[in-house]
């Protein structure tokens, strides 16, 4: 079996912030529509090693990028280039930093920003690179995508949370709100795609703390939501799912074969690993 699939990844949201917060999602939770899991995020909880482990299942001090600093391509597989090479299509609106870790490094706007080449691990994308682009202009982008292109794979990546985070702190109204408002934005879009039978996986790469930062060993650096959305999760809430399983269980649900890529146990339907 297999299926289409959506990837939020909320930068910089901490678990208990999600779970305060997050009205939409919540509310989807109390309709027995979506699943909520606490996930502790990969070491060094950091942005660009976690965006790695996300779409690899590999760790940091594995793959190598263990710093925002580190410019280069993944030299991992990830659910890029084992959809592509499953004849899958892959799209994103993200960040910069992805194109630099799936397409091509280091990132040049001009080339890179509208990208619509099916020779890449990112076939069609729209990316960024200023904290501050609004996470409402995000969901947009990403929608277009998704009604242009009709990807088997899209990753959503907004980075305003984390952008409120570093000026604000983890306790902080700005921090929250922005998560508030987030959470309202997304909510224009998650019902269009649960009618379309998307499986939706929402979560985040690291946390934030009270020294308006991140990298650490705190919980709240480290603890993260996933939420899950779709016929093809078991919403069984004694699944503990892991950060480097998320890879594996999209490439379940996108029906790829032999990709070799650690699953979270109990929390995919038997179908999906027929």
């Amino acid at each position: 079996m297999s299926k289409k699939v959506i990837l939020v990844v909320l930068d910089g949201l901490n678990y208990v912030t999600a779970k305060n917060c997050m009205g939409f999602l919540s509310g989807l939770i109390e309709q027995k529509i979506a699943t909520l899991y606490r996930v502790p995020c990969e070491l060094p909880s950091m942005s660009r090693p976690l965006y790695e482990a996300i779409l690899t299942g590999v760790a940091p001090v594995h793959s190598g990028i263990v710093n925002n600093h580190i410019v280069r391509n993944s030299n991992q597989h990830s659910v890029f280039s084992l959809a592509r090479d499953s004849g899958l299509t892959t799209a994103a609106a993200a960040y910069h930093w992805f194109s630099e870790l799936y397409n091509r490094s280091p990132y040049d706007a001009v080339r890179d920003r509208f990208t619509n080449d099916s020779t890449q691990m990112i076939q069609n994308a729209i990316f960024y690179s200023q904290d501050t682009y609004p996470d409402s202009h995000l969901y947009l982008d990403a929608e277009w995508l998704r009604r242009t292109y009709d990807p088997d794979f899209l990753l959503v990546h907004p980075m305003n949370i984390d952008d409120a985070g570093h000026r604000a702190g983890l306790d902080s109204a700005h921090y929250r709100n922005t998560a508030r408002h987030s959470d309202f934005h997304l909510s224009n879009y998650l019902l269009p795609w649960i009618e379309a039978d998307y499986q939706v996986m929402v979560t985040a790469d690291h946390g934030m703390n009270n020294d308006k930062s991140h990298g650490g060993t705190l919980i709240e650096e480290r603890d993260v939501p996933l939420y899950v959305i779709g016929d093809g999760f078991t919403h069984d809430e004694s699944a503990v799912p892991g950060q480097l399983e998320i890879c594996g269980t999209v490439c379940e649900l996108l029906g790829i074969k032999n990709h070799g890529k650690p699953i979270a146990d109990k929390l995919l339907v038997d179908e999906i690993s027929l």
